[in-house]
Parts: C-alpha cells; sequence; structure tokens
C-alpha cells in the first residue's frame, strides 16, 4: 500500500488559511481546533509548511476573538457560546448555532502542539501578538479552573468531568511552561484529579476512547497507569472494525455502538509508545484492514453494519492511519540500519 496517498487526502482538505476540514462531508466541512491540532501531527518531527502554517491560523482565529478570551480570563463562561468556540467556518469564523463548545481539551492540545511544536524546531510563534495569546489562553484555563470543570469533553457530548480533557490541560500546560507564564500549581491541581480520576473517564464512564490520548501524543500518565488504560479499552470498547468510542454510545448506533476508524491506529501508537512491539505490529495487521484503498478513512463504521457514514473521508482518521504505519515503516528502517552497522 503506498501509504502517502494519506497525504494527497489531507492537502484536498487544507483550506488557503493553513487550517483543515474535519472532512470533505456536508456534516463536518468545518474548522475544528482539535481536529486541526491531531491531522497535523504527521508533521511535527521536522520544521513543516502544513504545521506551521496550521498553527498560525489557529493563532490568527484566537486573535480574532481575543475580546472574548480577555472577559473569560477573569470570568467564567457560563453559558456554552460563552466558551471558546470549539468548531468555526472555513473562514474561521464563529457559527452562531447552539454548540457544545465547552471544550477545554481542545485548549490544552493547542498548547500543546504550540510546545511540542517548537521542541522539534517549528516556527509556530510568529511575533508578540502570538506570545501574547499564548499567555491569554494559560490564563484563560486557569479561569475555568480546568481540574475541576465540567465539560463536554473530546466528544462534544455530555457536561462532566472528563480525565481526557484535564490531561490534555495538564499536557498543554507542561508544553509551554518554558514559554510563559505558568503557575506550576495550575499543573499540579490537574496531576491531582487525574490521580482521582483515573483509569476512568468520568463519572458516568468506566473507559472511553479519549482516554488514549493520555497515552499518545500527551505522554502524561506513567507506564502502569498506561497499560491499565489501554487493557479497559481493548477489553471493552475493541470491535471488528474499530473501537467503540464507550460502551452504549448512541451516535450513529443502529442496534450496537458505532465502530470509529482511528481507534486501530491510536492502539497501536500508544502500544509504540510504550516498547510493545509485538502488539503494535498486531495493529497494523488491523490498521490495513480497514483502510480503503484510496486512503479516504471514514470517521466510523455504522453500528452493526458495513457501511462508513457520511464523514469520509475524516481528516483525523487519516492523519493517525498514516502516522501509524509510517513510524512503524521507519522503526523498521532504523532497525535494519542498526543490524548492516552489528554485522
Amino acid at each position: 500500500m503506498n501509504i502517502e496517498k494519506a497525504l494527497d487526502v489531507l492537502d484536498q482538505m487544507r483550506l488557503e488559511n493553513g487550517a483543515y476540514l474535519a472532512s470533505l462531508s456536508d456534516d463536518y466541512g468545518y474548522v475544528w481546533i482539535r481536529d486541526v491540532v491531531y491531522t497535523v501531527l504527521p508533521f511535527i518531527f521536522t520544521p513543516s509548511d502544513r504545521y506551521e502554517k496550521a498553527f498560525h491560523a489557529l493563532f490568527d482565529l484566537f486573535k480574532s476573538y481575543e475580546w472574548k478570551i480577555d472577559i473569560h480570563t477573569k470570568k467564567k463562561p457560563v453559558y456554552l457560546y460563552e466558551y471558546i468556540h470549539a468548531r468555526y467556518s472555513k473562514d474561521l469564523k464563529e457559527i452562531p448555532v447552539e454548540w457544545g463548545h465547552a471544550q477545554n481539551d481542545a485548549i490544552g492540545a493547542f498548547l500543546w502542539g504550540v510546545g511540542e511544536g517548537r521542541r522539534y524546531g517549528q516556527q509556530v510563534i510568529r511575533d508578540e501578538d502570538d506570545w501574547r495569546i499564548l499567555q491569554k489562553l494559560v490564563d484563560y484555563l486557569a479561569c475555568v479552573q480546568y481540574w475541576q470543570a465540567e465539560d463536554n469533553g473530546m466528544w462534544e457530548e455530555n457536561m462532566e468531568l472528563h480525565a481526557s480533557s484535564v490531561g490534555a490541560c495538564v499536557a498543554g500546560l507542561k508544553a509551554v511552561k518554558l514559554l510563559v507564564n505558568v503557575d506550576k500549581e495550575l499543573i499540579k491541581k490537574g496531576e491531582e484529579t487525574l490521580r482521582f480520576l483515573l483509569p476512568r473517564e468520568s463519572r458516568t464512564k468506566e473507559t472511553d476512547l479519549a482516554l488514549l490520548s493520555l497515552i499518545y501524543p500527551y505522554r502524561v500518565v506513567d507506564r502502569q497507569m498506561a497499560l491499565k488504560i489501554l487493557s479497559n479499552v481493548t477489553k471493552q470498547l475493541e470491535r471488528e472494525r474499530g473501537c467503540i468510542r464507550y460502551v452504549n454510545d448512541q451516535y450513529y448506533n443502529e442496534g450496537c455502538e458505532a465502530e470509529w476508524c482511528f481507534g486501530f491506529p491510536w492502539l497501536g501508537l500508544c502500544y509504540r509508545e510504550l516498547g510493545l512491539h509485538d502488539q503494535a505490529e498486531a495493529y497494523y495487521e488491523k490498521t490495513l484492514s480497514i483502510l480503503p484503498d484510496d486512503w479516504r478513512v471514514p470517521e466510523l463504521y455504522i453500528g452493526g453494519r458495513d457501511v462508513p457514514n457520511v464523514n469520509t473521508p475524516l481528516a483525523w482518521a487519516v492523519s493517525m492511519s498514516y502516522l501509524f504505519l509510517k513510524s512503524l515503516e521507519d522503526d523498521e528502517h532504523v532497525q535494519k540500519h542498526r543490524n548492516s552497522i552489528s554485522q
């Protein structure tokens, strides 16, 4: 399989401003902060126009609504529209419809992407305006008290305290603590919440696919907790064509929960992160089993049916699949090189 086709598919969803649509479907023809961060993960390791311009676009988005951020660095949002919005139009404008915008993990993801990107030499911060926005986003998380705040979480659903949201904020704050002013207590409070909540995702969910983010890409749990999360996810959520998000998920449920395609490569990336290469190889085969030849990876297969939903391709699913397969190919190349040196 020519995995470089994935980049062509991603480029179809790339906008002139550098951001990415979540999908080419009418349902998902929007820009989500979180989706953009995950979509450009394959480009993080070396300075990349795709990575840098995506974050420049997000910085510009935040500057457009800096007045709102200013309000909520001092006063907690009450209504969902008061939060920094989670999704935007193609020209990066707010969409005036009711939505689950309380998604603290999206802000954590952006901070992480900035800090981690700079670590790899990405020129994501251009000027004093960007530095100012970065500081205000940290202050925003402090104001909303992310460590104890109920939010809509990664799946934009019910308001409760989500471990995946708290973990994203912890990762983001750690990533930028040398770039801007981050009170160490701000990180400590989040870490205390994770110790209390994990391995559960929330009060209502014993486990959730979103918890994988705490292993990859965020790396905010120790090995023991990572293995517990992986055990729970594989035993409870893994299915034939991917993973369900959580037990009794009603999204595209037609008798049983929908199976999300990026579940397999995400599990593979987590096992690779832990150095468990045999398990990672197993998910290599599982990922290949659900990849179409044209790399238009669906969001999910409808519950109980071998039918993808309309959000095909999903940028995040294409990106995660490409990243996982590419990383294993690179591992194999490195191993062959080491073997040739030792002979």
